[in-house]
């Protein structure tokens, strides 16, 4: 399998991309430009955590407009599998690939922190290999995290089964305390209506060994690589 990590002016996530990929996992991983225009040969791309283009605007308003992005809407369209992390879910918001915006954390803190996700949806290629219900302790590291949709955009969501992470207690509890930004419905992770692209707000690059706290965001790389 290889893994394509788009980087764009202000990304700094790439490199905890890569080491968990490359070193932790052993798949084939590359760094991708934000000027290129051809992803045909990566089975999953990534977007990671950041600051693209300084979050001048909009946290990823401007890296929506990159060459790159043409080409992962084109990606994604064949059914391939991307996934946002952080800055990079707020640019597939930006750029449409999925509903709904991320706003500033409702306490207006920046917060680097241990959260815990609770498992919604065991039926997709992200979460294949967790267990139905099972709490994932990811950390997160961001200002405008909060994540925000009409109502009707957040029932659909809730019907069509793709909340996939919520933030919960270490007991997956899903209450307000459990909450770090002010997410509507404790929202974590989403998908899109065809289930190949997911974005999360919590790193799980930066849960991939013990050594750092947490081993479990190995789980949603080990269920990409599961399903190709």
């Amino acid at each position: 399998m290889k893994f394509g990590i788009i980087i764009f002016p202000g990304t700094w996530s790439d490199r905890d991309c890569y080491y968990a990929l490359s070193d932790i996992l052993k798949q084939k991983a590359e760094y991708i430009w934000h000027k290129e225009t051809d992803l045909s040969a990566y089975d999953c791309v990534i977007l990671p955590g950041g600051f693209s283009y300084g979050d001048y605007l909009r946290p990823g308003a401007i890296a929506r407009f990159s060459p790159v992005m043409s080409a992962l809407e084109r990606f994604a369209s064949r059914g391939k599998l991307v996934i946002g992390i952080c800055n990079g879910f707020q640019v597939l918001c930006e750029s449409g690939l999925l509903p709904g915006l991320l706003l500033r954390n409702n306490h207006l803190e920046y917060r680097c922190q241990w959260t815990h996700l609770k498992t919604e949806n065991t039926s997709t290629p992200f979460t294949s290999q967790c267990r139905n219900g099972q709490v994932l302790k990811i950390p997160i590291s961001h200002y405008e995290g909060s994540y925000y949709a009409e109502d009707a955009t957040l029932e659909e969501l809730e019907n069509d089964k793709r909340i996939i992470f919520r933030y919960s207690t270490p007991a997956g509890r899903i209450d307000e305390p459990a909450n770090p930004n002010g997410s509507l419905r404790n929202i974590a992770g989403i998908i899109n209506k065809k289930g190949n692209v997911l974005g999360m707000m919590p790193h799980p690059e930066r849960a991939c060994e013990p050594l750092l706290g947490s081993s479990d965001g190995n789980i949603i790389w080990e269920s990409i690589i599961a399903g190709i």
